[in-house]
This record gives C-alpha cells, sequence and structure tokens, in this order.
C-alpha cells in the first residue's frame, strides 16, 4: 500500500494531466513521468497513465460536446469508430513490444507536431495550393493516429491539432471539442486491453484517475473561455516542452 504523500503526488498529476488533455492535449507529460518517478516501469505507468486519464478524457468530451462538428467532410461517428479501432490495434501492439521501441520513436513523432503547430494556418494554406486534401486524407491520418493513441498516446491530442489543422484549416480553439472526443474513445479502446493484459498499477491508477476526472471537467470549462491565440500558444508550448522532455529520455 502506497503511502499517503505517493497518493496525493497521484492526484496531483491526474489533475493537472487532466486540465492539460482538456485544453490542448499533452496530459502524459505529466502523468506518465510521474508514475515512472513513483517507481514503475515505462510500459506499466504507459498503461496505467492511459487508464487513470480516461475518465478525465471523457470528462472534458462531455463539457465539449456542444462544439462537435463535422471535420472535412468527415462526420464524428465514423472518425470515432476510426479512432477505436486503431486504438484497440495500438494498445495490442504496446502488449508485444518492448518498452524501448517507442521510447526512441516518438520523440520524432512529437516533433513533427510541434512543427506543424509552429507553423500554424500558414503551413495549412501552402498545403492547400498543392494538395488536395479530402475526407480519404483525413479517414487515413485519423487511422494512423488512432493506433498511436492507442500504442503511446504521449502528444496524440496535438498530432490531431496539427493534423486537423493541416487538412482543414480550422485553429486549434474549433477543433478543442473533437479532439477531447477522439482522446476519450482512443483510451476507452486502450482501456479495454490494458486492463484485460493485467497492466494496470491501481495502487496509483485510481487517485490518479479521481484527479484527472476534475482536471478535465476544470480544463474544459476554462478553454471554451479562453481567446484562439492563448489556446494555440498553450499548445505549442505543451508540444515543444513535452518534445524536448522525450529527447532528453530517449538520447540524453
Amino acid at each position: 500500500m502506497a503511502d499517503p504523500a505517493t497518493l496525493a503526488f497521484a492526484a496531483g498529476a491526474g489533475l493537472v494531466g487532466g486540465a492539460m488533455n482538456a485544453l490542448a492535449g499533452g496530459g502524459s507529460f505529466a502523468t506518465m513521468p510521474t508514475l515512472i518517478a513513483l517507481g514503475l516501469p515505462s510500459t506499466i505507468a504507459n498503461a496505467t497513465s492511459n487508464v487513470a486519464v480516461q475518465p478525465g478524457a471523457m470528462a472534458s468530451a462531455w463539457a465539449y460536446r456542444g462544439g462537435l462538428a463535422p471535420l472535412g467532410g468527415v462526420g464524428i461517428r465514423t472518425l470515432s469508430a476510426i479512432t477505436f479501432a486503431g486504438g484497440l490495434a495500438g494498445s495490442l501492439l504496446l502488449a508485444w513490444t518492448p518498452a524501448r521501441a517507442f521510447d526512441v520513436i516518438v520523440p520524432w513523432l512529437l516533433l513533427a507536431a510541434t512543427i506543424a503547430i509552429a507553423l500554424g494556418r500558414h503551413a495549412s494554406d501552402w498545403l492547400s495550393t498543392r494538395f488536395a486534401a479530402g475526407p480519404r486524407s483525413l479517414v487515413a491520418g485519423q487511422a494512423l493516429l488512432g493506433i498511436y493513441g492507442g500504442y503511446f498516446g504521449g502528444g496524440v491530442g496535438m498530432m490531431l491539432t496539427a493534423m486537423w489543422g493541416l487538412l482543414t484549416g480550422d485553429s486549434p480553439a474549433a477543433l478543442a471539442a473533437p479532439r477531447t472526443l477522439m482522446l476519450a474513445v482512443a483510451n476507452s479502446a486502450a482501456t479495454i486491453v490494458f486492463i484485460a493484459s493485467g497492466m494496470v498499477a491501481w495502487t496509483l491508477c485510481l487517485p490518479m484517475m479521481i484527479g484527472s476526472i476534475a482536471g478535465g471537467y476544470l480544463g474544459a470549462l476554462v478553454g471554451r473561455r479562453l481567446p484562439p491565440g492563448v489556446i494555440r500558444g498553450w499548445t505549442l508550448l505543451v508540444t515543444v516542452a513535452t518534445t524536448a522532455v522525450f529527447f532528453w529520455r530517449a538520447y540524453g
């Protein structure tokens, strides 16, 4: 049984992670490193983190439900089904893959998201003159990020924001509602696999889960009132910080 200070630390990380996921994504930056610092192996920390933030992701999705709308000609139900299937495939892949493999790959994926978010609407305008983005492009990208979300999940919310922004030209603020829903969907699929595989450290997961519920709902309420520029700036800040940390972990 963990001591009260450890449980409080896990709950606090869940609160921060839930709020980060609601505002910009990147909540794993708070939750997974905390679990590793508390002594869990990286694969168990990753699975526990995913399960812990799931209720918070659902709370955020509920708070944002009024902003849901089709993206790039693809309905939300279709995107949700693709994300769920991808999440199942990715979480199964994680159970079969050594931790070191995704530790090396993840920083480069985060770097790509950082560049895409930094360029923002300029990249979208440039892409639209050279590439006819349509529903097929969106579906293919959604499937890949659904797999990634189930496999690791770190920064997947920011990657979704980057991909959708490039393909649709929408701002991060306009994409907050579908992003939080897709995070919840991918986490739901991963939660099924991780629990069935016995990869969850419940002693630390439960207090972190309670914190993530509060953080997810409060973060969504704040996010609906923030100007688009503030949300974009926060998104970029979290993305850069997350990328730097994961590069340091993999290659430092």
